[in-house]
Protein backbone atom coordinates (compact mmCIF):
# COMPACT_ATOMS: atom_id res chain seq x y z
CA UNK A 1 0.00 0.00 0.00
CA UNK A 2 1.65 3.41 -1.30
CA UNK A 3 2.42 6.01 1.96
CA UNK A 4 1.42 8.59 -0.30
CA UNK A 5 -1.83 11.04 0.40
CA UNK A 6 -4.35 10.97 -2.96
CA UNK A 7 -7.47 12.93 -3.61
CA UNK A 8 -9.57 13.99 -6.52
CA UNK A 9 -8.59 17.05 -7.47
CA UNK A 10 -11.15 17.05 -10.79
CA UNK A 11 -12.58 15.17 -13.50
CA UNK A 12 -11.82 16.86 -16.78
CA UNK A 13 -14.09 16.95 -20.00
CA UNK A 14 -13.08 18.23 -23.09
CA UNK A 15 -16.60 19.98 -24.58
CA UNK A 16 -17.56 21.75 -28.09
CA UNK A 17 -18.47 24.86 -26.56
CA UNK A 18 -17.25 25.61 -23.15
CA UNK A 19 -20.27 28.66 -22.84
CA UNK A 20 -23.18 26.11 -23.52
CA UNK A 21 -21.15 23.90 -21.13
CA UNK A 22 -20.74 26.45 -18.71
CA UNK A 23 -24.32 27.09 -18.62
CA UNK A 24 -25.58 24.09 -18.43
CA UNK A 25 -23.66 23.30 -15.44
CA UNK A 26 -24.17 26.31 -13.76
CA UNK A 27 -27.72 26.47 -14.40
CA UNK A 28 -27.89 22.95 -12.34
CA UNK A 29 -25.99 25.14 -9.73
CA UNK A 30 -22.71 24.38 -10.21
CA UNK A 31 -20.56 27.49 -9.47
CA UNK A 32 -17.21 28.58 -11.54
CA UNK A 33 -14.58 28.72 -9.52
CA UNK A 34 -11.95 29.86 -12.41
CA UNK A 35 -11.79 30.35 -16.18
CA UNK A 36 -8.10 30.80 -17.92
CA UNK A 37 -7.13 30.31 -21.32
CA UNK A 38 -4.52 27.99 -20.93
CA UNK A 39 -1.05 27.61 -23.68
CA UNK A 40 2.53 27.34 -23.51
CA UNK A 41 5.30 24.96 -23.05
CA UNK A 42 4.14 24.06 -19.51
CA UNK A 43 0.68 23.37 -21.18
CA UNK A 44 2.09 21.24 -24.54
CA UNK A 45 4.42 19.01 -21.71
CA UNK A 46 1.89 18.39 -19.33
CA UNK A 47 -0.98 17.44 -21.97
CA UNK A 48 1.24 15.77 -24.60
CA UNK A 49 0.25 18.18 -27.14
CA UNK A 50 1.85 19.86 -29.58
CA UNK A 51 0.44 23.95 -29.94
CA UNK A 52 -1.88 23.14 -26.75
CA UNK A 53 -4.30 26.17 -26.68
CA UNK A 54 -7.41 25.69 -24.87
CA UNK A 55 -10.16 27.88 -23.14
CA UNK A 56 -10.75 26.27 -19.72
CA UNK A 57 -13.72 26.77 -17.10
CA UNK A 58 -13.08 25.14 -13.23
CA UNK A 59 -16.82 24.41 -11.71
CA UNK A 60 -17.97 23.22 -8.45
CA UNK A 61 -20.59 22.07 -6.46
CA UNK A 62 -21.67 25.04 -3.65
CA UNK A 63 -19.93 23.96 -0.55
CA UNK A 64 -17.32 22.58 -1.58
CA UNK A 65 -16.39 18.77 -3.54
CA UNK A 66 -15.43 17.61 -6.48
CA UNK A 67 -14.71 19.72 -9.52
CA UNK A 68 -15.22 20.05 -13.10
CA UNK A 69 -12.67 20.21 -15.27
CA UNK A 70 -13.94 21.54 -18.52
CA UNK A 71 -11.92 22.14 -21.59
CA UNK A 72 -12.56 23.70 -25.13
CA UNK A 73 -9.30 23.24 -27.12
CA UNK A 74 -8.79 25.81 -29.89
CA UNK A 75 -5.47 24.44 -31.44
CA UNK A 76 -5.10 21.80 -32.12
CA UNK A 77 -8.42 21.33 -33.34
CA UNK A 78 -10.82 18.97 -31.51
CA UNK A 79 -11.29 16.04 -33.00
CA UNK A 80 -15.49 14.46 -32.66
CA UNK A 81 -16.16 11.03 -32.22
CA UNK A 82 -19.14 8.86 -31.66
CA UNK A 83 -20.84 9.82 -28.51
CA UNK A 84 -20.04 7.25 -25.82
CA UNK A 85 -22.79 4.65 -24.87
CA UNK A 86 -23.24 3.37 -21.41
CA UNK A 87 -21.81 0.32 -22.12
CA UNK A 88 -18.45 1.25 -23.51
CA UNK A 89 -15.23 0.91 -22.56
CA UNK A 90 -13.86 4.74 -21.51
CA UNK A 91 -15.07 8.36 -19.25
CA UNK A 92 -18.29 7.16 -18.82
CA UNK A 93 -19.87 9.77 -16.81
CA UNK A 94 -20.36 12.58 -14.51
CA UNK A 95 -22.99 12.02 -11.59
CA UNK A 96 -25.10 14.39 -9.44
CA UNK A 97 -26.76 13.83 -6.39
CA UNK A 98 -29.86 16.05 -6.73
CA UNK A 99 -32.98 16.81 -4.46
CA UNK A 100 -35.15 17.29 -6.80
CA UNK A 101 -34.68 14.91 -10.07
CA UNK A 102 -38.34 16.77 -11.77
CA UNK A 103 -36.31 19.86 -11.17
CA UNK A 104 -33.27 19.14 -12.40
CA UNK A 105 -34.68 17.46 -15.33
CA UNK A 106 -36.57 20.59 -16.10
CA UNK A 107 -33.53 22.78 -16.28
CA UNK A 108 -31.52 20.27 -18.59
CA UNK A 109 -34.79 20.53 -20.54
CA UNK A 110 -33.85 24.20 -21.22
CA UNK A 111 -30.72 23.41 -22.42
CA UNK A 112 -32.12 20.80 -24.83
CA UNK A 113 -30.94 17.87 -22.87
CA UNK A 114 -33.65 14.55 -22.11
CA UNK A 115 -33.59 11.10 -20.40
CA UNK A 116 -31.87 8.75 -22.28
CA UNK A 117 -34.98 6.24 -22.17
CA UNK A 118 -36.69 7.75 -18.80
CA UNK A 119 -36.52 7.80 -14.60
CA UNK A 120 -36.00 4.57 -12.91
CA UNK A 121 -36.34 3.47 -9.73
CA UNK A 122 -33.86 1.89 -7.60
CA UNK A 123 -34.80 -0.30 -4.66
CA UNK A 124 -37.02 1.88 -3.22
CA UNK A 125 -33.96 3.59 -2.31
CA UNK A 126 -33.02 6.23 -5.44
CA UNK A 127 -34.99 7.82 -8.56
CA UNK A 128 -32.07 8.06 -10.95
CA UNK A 129 -31.76 8.80 -15.08
CA UNK A 130 -28.96 9.20 -17.58
CA UNK A 131 -29.31 12.08 -20.16
CA UNK A 132 -26.96 13.46 -22.84
CA UNK A 133 -25.48 16.89 -21.67
CA UNK A 134 -23.79 19.23 -23.98
CA UNK A 135 -21.73 18.01 -26.11
CA UNK A 136 -22.77 14.66 -25.95
CA UNK A 137 -21.42 14.15 -22.07
CA UNK A 138 -23.44 11.22 -20.33
CA UNK A 139 -24.85 13.03 -17.39
CA UNK A 140 -26.96 11.04 -14.37
CA UNK A 141 -28.87 12.45 -11.80
CA UNK A 142 -30.12 10.67 -8.61
CA UNK A 143 -32.19 11.10 -5.83
CA UNK A 144 -32.22 9.54 -2.74
CA UNK A 145 -35.92 8.63 -1.81
CA UNK A 146 -35.27 8.16 2.13
CA UNK A 147 -33.10 11.00 3.27
CA UNK A 148 -31.44 10.73 6.73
Amino acid sequence: MPSMTISIANVGIAVRDIEAAVSFFTDLGLEVGGRDTVSGRWADTAVGLDGNHAKIAVLRPPGGGGELELFEYLHPDAIEREPIRPHEIGMHRVAFAVDDIDEALAVAARHGCFPLRGVATYEDAYKLTYLRGPSDIIVMFAEALHRS
